[in-house]
């Protein structure tokens, strides 16, 4: 049986809180909630998972750069280190995937620091202010960039 092309989905810091932070702003659903809805998901577009957490930029640089050869694409909420990391956006323009950048809030419509984000720059796609939904609209985004002529579901 082949291989499903793997999505990485990254999570960065505070997104473990997500149900118990601020949920006016990030929803009400856990961090637990949304992979279980990106796996069921990834599997009825075809394709494998890795989802993961760090509070530890260092740590997020080091997956980017294992993503290079490992996986078909990259789903990527930075959270606050989308605004402050220039080391992140240098990992995901290492590994030369396709990435979509996901925010659960509007971004343009809260602070005027956080209106702008560095992994943009390598960012194929942003989704941001659909919630957990804009997890999913990454997903299927993805199979079609890694697979424009397979039908999706």
């Amino acid at each position: 049986m082949a291989k499903l092309p793997t999505i990485l989905v990254l999570n960065g810091p505070n997104l473990n809180m997500l149900g118990q932070r601020q949920p006016e702003v990030y929803g009400r659903e856990s961090l637990d909630d949304i992979a279980a809805a990106c796996a069921k998901k990834a599997k009825a577009l075809g394709l494998g998972l890795d989802f993961k957490q760090s509070n530890i930029e260092g740590e997020m640089v080091t997956w980017l750069q294992q993503a290079r050869g490992r996986h078909a694409g990259i789903v990527i909420n930075p959270a606050a280190y989308g605004h402050t990391s220039i080391a992140l956006l240098d990992a995901l323009l290492v590994t030369e995937l396709p990435v979509i950048e996901v925010h659960l809030s509007n971004i343009h419509r809260r602070e005027p620091f956080r209106h702008q984000t560095y992994v943009s720059q390598a960012a194929t796609g942003v989704i941001c202010g659909l919630g957990s939904q804009g997890y999913l609209l990454a997903l299927e985004a993805m199979a079609n960039l890694i697979n424009p002529k397979k039908a999706r579901a």
